[in-house]
């Protein structure tokens, strides 16, 4: 459906890393450095990073609204750009491309009602393509009543809630029947509480209405949740590709593992290996972890342990399980769907997430346990 191909955008600038001369001795930022991935028909794509880290001007590529050094970009078989060297560029325009955009700031206008911000984009195609004012009204409330908006269709867009604003804002991108949908950090300046109730909404609508969509937020949560495919991108590269709760569960890198919610992460070294079952030696003690990377003996790694893999005891069970420390809960946390505590064993804090009903006081001794299928080993960078 989307293809994206060895796409990369400079800017000119001075910058500590990303920094390349060109021909002329100019320093250039890569804010996308080469970077390629396929959006298949009806999937919600996410590009997941930290601010800077080329995501955002991505997007913006692929709508036409910044301009590529190099690659191509390809809708259900339509060239968008196409930049190789040596050849001139060709691009089609942004206002041609036929995609739907969803704004980090929504860009309603506050001039408009409901009714008049959905029908503008119908109301301003080329004569040819410009639908009768019958069929555009029909087009707007058949979107609005998906969004849950028709009763408010005469109502000024200022006069609506953040959470019907956004909603507008998705009507406005839909009416047109884009082939491709592009939502640039729609939900980051809703409240926390409507933020998540319209994560689901989102990922229903998207569902039912079977839309290609490419999503761009710095929000961990917000990516595992809506995405069928997460690209996690760090100094304009794309650091893993692949689906939630394999970038979750399997991070190939440090960075992945410590953006991707919450871990523990020790330094280990590998002490033996045998098939998919490794040894690794860390300060405090050994652990057996279960792993398909292939890494050589002595070589340095990193442990990632998720803290809902965590168990703790006040009784040790070390005769029938592997992974069992003695360490001290030093803090504790209610989180109201769970309890953390922070164990302190040897020259580690490990933090533990489990059942609510479990709650240990700080300074008692307690047995950590990690089952070996839930860790993960990780290269070190």
């Amino acid at each position: 459906m989307l293809r994206v191909e060895n796409l990369a955008k400079s800017f000119e600038g001075e910058v500590r890393r990303r920094r390349a001369k060109t021909g002329n001795g100019t320093d250039r930022v890569f804010a996308v450095n080469g970077i390629s991935f396929d959006v298949r028909e009806g999937e919600m794509f996410t590009l997941l990073g930290p601010s800077g880290c080329g995501k955002t001007t991505t997007l913006r590529s692929i709508a036409g609204l910044e301009h590529p050094d190099a690659g191509v970009i390809e809708v259900d078989g339509r060239v968008l750009f196409e930049g190789r060297d040596g050849r001139k560029p060709r691009s089609v325009p942004a206002n041609e491309r036929g995609l739907g955009m969803v704004f980090q700031s929504y860009a309603i206008w506050p001039h408009m009602s409901v009714f008049a911000n959905v029908a503008f984009p119908l109301q301003v195609k080329r004569r040819g393509a410009r639908p009768s004012k019958t069929k555009i009204a029909d087009q707007v409330h058949r979107v609005l009543n998906t969004m849950e908006l028709d009763d408010f269709a005469s109502r000024p867009a200022t006069k609506l809630s953040g959470g019907q604003q956004q909603r507008l804002a998705l009507a406005r991108a839909l009416v047109v029947e884009p082939s491709l949908l592009l939502l640039d950090e729609p939900l980051s300046n809703l409240d926390a509480k409507l933020r998540e109730s319209l994560r689901y909404e989102l990922k229903r609508l998207q569902r039912d209405l079977g839309i290609t969509s490419v999503y761009v937020t710095h929000d961990q949560t917000e990516a595992l949740v809506l995405s069928t495919t997460v690209a996690v991108m760090k100094h304009g590269n794309i650091i893993q590709l692949g689906r939630p709760r394999e970038i979750y569960e399997n991070p190939n890198s440090r960075f992945v593992a410590e953006f991707i919610g919450t871990t523990n992460m020790l330094t280990a070294t590998v002490e033996a290996k045998a098939g998919d079952r490794y040894t690794v030696l860390t300060v405090d003690g050994p652990l057996a972890l279960d792993s398909a990377v292939d890494i050589a003996p002595n070589r340095d790694v990193v442990v990632s342990i998720r803290p809902e893999a965590v168990e703790i005891d006040v009784d040790s069970r070390a005769s029938e399980v592997p992974n069992e420390w003695k360490g001290t809960v030093v803090n504790r946390a209610f989180l109201g769907e769970a309890v953390e505590h922070v164990i302190r064993v040897g020259e580690h804090e490990i933090r533990a997430r489990g059942n609510p009903s479990v709650s240990i006081q700080p300074g008692t001794d307690v047995f950590v346990r990690m089952d070996p299928a839930k860790l993960t080993l990780v290269p070190v960078d």
